[in-house]
Parts: structure tokens; C-alpha cells; sequence
């Protein structure tokens, strides 16, 4: 039987320690050039989402896409579908991955929502209890409807009547700086980051402010943007964190994602 809380996951939670799981809600492959400038050849790429464990709760960090993806994607996307070649096998959505941590969507309460693009928003329908904690340019900018058809939002990914919760700057999630999400605004007008502080250290969880470690590196944006400027000034903000000493999670960088210790076994 699936549990919210009351189990042994929850116990280890409540040790004093903030934990960060790893999922990867599937895979997609498109031309390079596509998501990192001066690149040829394809390129294939995880669909993050992570669930972060406090004492006092849980936050996940983007839900991933949406099942209906595996059996009718241009149904979901449209002409968009064309773009991506698809892997993703039952039990990768997230609601899918919390099974197998013997949690209960319906027990998920808090999601922190990098931006509402597909493959970051797709899982929500499935998290039914959750408040959503987004950027209020984001929010604002995925109900218009120059904006929605400007940045590819798709309002069946995340309009389903969740308590919403808009934010703007930095977000204390539970008042003692341990997480934290913050703006990374360009890829979209209301982009933002989470920054987790571990046992080992703070780690930055990008999302799509920072997709490759070349991103970072080279300064090579993705071909589609919203905003170049806001962009380069986000991907500037993760270099003087990088400095400081964080390590920076980058949003689709299959090579980093190996590196990384996926549920059950916690980020350290």
C-alpha cells in the first residue's frame, strides 16, 4: 500500500538532514543545434525532477511530462512532437518514480516549479494535492496568449486547478536558507532555480537556465530563448555561485547526469 508519511522513508527524513533524490522522467533526442548554439549532430537528454527532504517537508523540483507523451505525442504538442525523438517507458513519469519509493503522488504537497515548458510541468495533473510555487512572470506569462504561443507553453500541462502559489525574488521554503529558490530568468520570462544546502555543501539545481555544462562554460545558448540578455545574466549568477563553491546541477547534461546518484540513493 502507498503511503504519504508514517513510513521508514519518512523516518529517515526526519533525522536533521536535507536530502535530495534524483529522477529522470524519461529521455529525449533532438538536433543539437537545438538546445546549444554551434553544435551539430544529435543530442540526447534527461528529463530531471528531484524531491527534496527537510525535516519539516518535502519539496519536488519540477514534475517531468506527461505519460500521454509515450503513445500520442503530437496529440500533446502538436507540430512540436516532430522535434524529439521520445523515450520514456511506464513507470518514468514522476508520479511513477514516487511509487517506487512507496510514496503517494496525492501525499506530494509543495512542488517548486522551475517554468511550465513540458517536459518541467507535464507531471503536475498527477501531484493532486500539491501547491505550486512558481514565479508570478511565469504564471502571468503562460495565461496570455501571445506569450503561451511565444514560449510553447502548453496550459494542459498546468491548468488544473492546483493551489497556486506566485512568487516574486527569492523563496524561502522553510525559513532557514537550506532551500531556496531563486529567478534565472531568459529561457522563459519567469525561469527559476533552486538552491539546496546539503551536509557536503550547497548544490544549484539549474533546470533550464543552464542546460549542458558547455552552457555554463562557453556561454552557448540554446537556439530558442525569451530573453538573451536575462539569459547570459542567470548563466552569470551560477558562475559566481560556482565560485563560492557550489556545485551546479546542470538541467539536461546526460554526461553530468551520470555522475549523480539517482533514487533510492540520495544526492551527497
Amino acid at each position: 500500500m502507498l503511503r504519504g508519511r508514517n513510513t521508514a522513508h519518512d523516518r529517515r527524513r526526519t533525522q536533521g538532514t536535507v536530502r535530495v533524490l534524483a529522477f529522470a522522467c524519461g529521455w529525449l533526442s533532438a538536433e543539437a543545434s537545438t538546445v546549444l548554439s554551434r553544435a551539430s549532430g544529435r543530442i540526447d537528454f534527461p528529463i530531471p525532477a528531484y524531491l527534496i527532504e527537510h525535516p519539516k517537508g518535502r519539496v519536488l523540483f519540477d514534475a517531468g511530462m506527461h505519460p500521454g507523451l509515450r503513445t500520442s505525442p503530437r496529440k500533446r504538442l502538436g507540430q512540436w512532437a516532430d522535434l524529439f525523438r521520445i523515450s520514456y517507458r511506464a513507470g518514468d513519469d514522476i508520479a511513477g518514480q514516487l511509487r517506487r519509493l512507496d510514496l503517494d503522488p496525492a501525499a506530494i504537497e509543495v512542488v517548486a516549479s522551475s517554468h511550465l515548458h513540458f517536459t518541467h510541468a507535464g507531471g503536475l495533473e498527477f501531484l493532486p494535492n500539491a501547491r505550486i510555487v512558481v514565479q508570478r512572470r511565469e504564471w502571468a506569462a503562460a495565461h496570455r496568449d501571445d506569450l503561451i504561443e511565444r514560449n510553447n507553453y502548453i496550459p494542459a500541462d498546468y491548468d488544473h486547478g492546483h493551489l497556486i502559489q506566485t512568487v516574486e525574488g527569492e523563496h524561502d521554503f522553510f525559513g532557514d536558507g537550506s532551500v531556496v529558490s531563486f529567478p534565472s530568468f531568459g529561457h522563459t520570462p519567469g525561469h527559476q532555480s533552486l538552491k539546496v544546502q546539503l551536509a557536503s555543501g550547497q548544490i544549484v539545481l539549474t533546470a533550464d537556465a543552464c542546460y549542458f555544462r558547455e552552457t555554463l562554460d562557453r556561454l552557448h545558448l540554446p537556439r530558442i530563448v525569451y530573453d538573451r540578455s536575462e539569459m547570459l545574466s542567470s548563466l552569470l549568477r551560477f558562475r559566481d555561485l560556482k565560485r563560492s563553491g557550489a556545485r551546479i546541477f546542470y538541467g539536461h547534461d546526460a554526461e553530468f547526469w551520470k555522475t549523480i546518484p539517482k533514487a533510492p540513493v540520495p544526492i551527497c
